[in-house]
């Protein structure tokens, strides 16, 4: 299911420069466009659509807010999806922008996409560790989701974190009505990310007096922090990004991608403090997501234990969950009947949410789906 790193339209197009003051200063092809672009920008609070796509709450509590997206044109088909959104990140990354949205592209395939939120995390939720969100909340979304759709198995995928909750929760809860389970740009060996090994030898000297103290007491780890956690894991991007800017000024989807990523990065939550915690020694000490099996509500959860179809996907780009570290997870399904892999074009959002992803990894993720449907 591997799919080639294909360049974007916006890549394949020759560039150009200008020096100014001896910098080289990108160009973009279409000036008549870019001009357009810049006009309706001015004229406007931006050119994205940004309006979320049409959803219903099926039910909500403190913990949590499920959501469902369906189609009004046609039919539902297929057993009901339900996203699992990480911690920090809001489910806007399941929905970006109107033409760019992966629930809207699944609804309008006919398939019923549930979507659970958390909402905000403060000081009132320093307690919650990793057992919170995989004994109680994902579980508590799978049974809601059921019941909503007839009592009819449920598909589950997450991204990111999220990924790694939606594992554990089906290796946990072999009980739950599980048709398949699929997480996105989900790391399993820590390893082989760049920027863990970076900072496992500081951790080493530092760790233990500067982390723990810092997120004990603020009881959360704050917002700004999260964002600028995730910025860092793709400086480069953020580095170049006037250049890119400036290049891809006649590209008004680019520009409207742009405008949806920082809207995404802006909503960002906190961590709450115990479940970082816990991240933290398994990401930075032990590296037990890599032995498949992990101390969760004082009992061990296996993987192995997984017993329905899964698809594992990474980015091509990623560098905050790399491709190897990635594909790990499928030396750990052991139990699954069906493991596929694929790698797509895109780093940690956009193997999800990129413009890419509309013609790779969102197709290929509905024929998964279609593939483990009931008869």
């Amino acid at each position: 299911m591997t799919v080639a790193d294909r360049p974007d339209r916006a890549r394949q197009r020759a560039r150009r420069t200008h020096e100014v003051f001896g910098i080289p200063v990108p160009v973009p092809r279409d000036l008549p466009r870019a001009v357009a672009n810049v006009r309706a920008r001015l004229g406007s609070n931006g050119l994205a659509d940004l309006r979320p796509t049409d959803s219903e709450i099926v039910d909500t509590n403190a913990d949590r807010t499920v959501r469902r997206f369906r189609s009004t044109e046609r039919p539902a088909t297929g057993a009901p999806l339900l996203l699992v959104t990480p911690l920090a990140a809001t489910s806007v990354a399941f929905d970006l922008r109107r033409g760019c949205s992966l629930v809207e592209y699944l609804k309008e395939t006919g398939r019923d996409v549930y979507v659970v939120d958390y909402g905000p995390v403060n000081f009132a939720d320093r307690a919650r560790g990793f057992e919170h969100w995989v004994d109680d909340v994902i579980p508590d979304a799978v049974r809601v989701v059921s019941a909503d759709a007839g009592g009819a198995k449920v598909h589950l995928a997450g991204w990111s974190l999220g990924g790694i909750f939606a594992v554990y929760t089906a290796a946990a809860h072999p009980e739950l009505p599980l048709r398949s389970v699929t997480p996105i740009a989900s790391p399993f060996d820590l390893r082989q990310v760049p920027l863990f090994a970076t900072l496992r030898p500081l951790d080493r000297l530092f760790g233990p007096y500067t982390v723990a103290p810092f997120y004990k007491l603020l009881g959360t780890v704050p917002a700004p922090l999260t964002s600028l956690g995730f910025k860092a894991a793709s400086i480069d991007k953020y580095l170049t990004r006037p250049w890119t800017v400036l290049a891809n000024l006649d590209d008004r989807d680019h520009l409207e991608q742009i405008e949806a990523v920082d809207r995404f990065m802006s909503s960002m939550y906190a961590y709450p403090g115990r479940t970082f915690g816990q991240l933290y020694h398994v990401v930075m000490r032990s590296n037990e997501f890599a032995s498949g099996h992990m101390q969760i509500g004082g009992r061990r959860v296996d993987l192995d234990d997984i017993d329905v179809p899964a698809m594992v996907v990474a980015g091509s780009g990623d560098g905050l969950a790399p491709e190897p570290a990635v594909r790990h997870l499928t030396e750990l399904l052991n139990g699954s009947p069906t493991v596929r892999y694929g790698v797509f074009p895109g780093g940690h959002l956009g193997v999800l949410a990129g413009r890419a992803a509309r013609r790779t990894m969102w197709p290929a993720f509905a024929e998964f789906l279609a593939e483990f449907d009931p008869a």
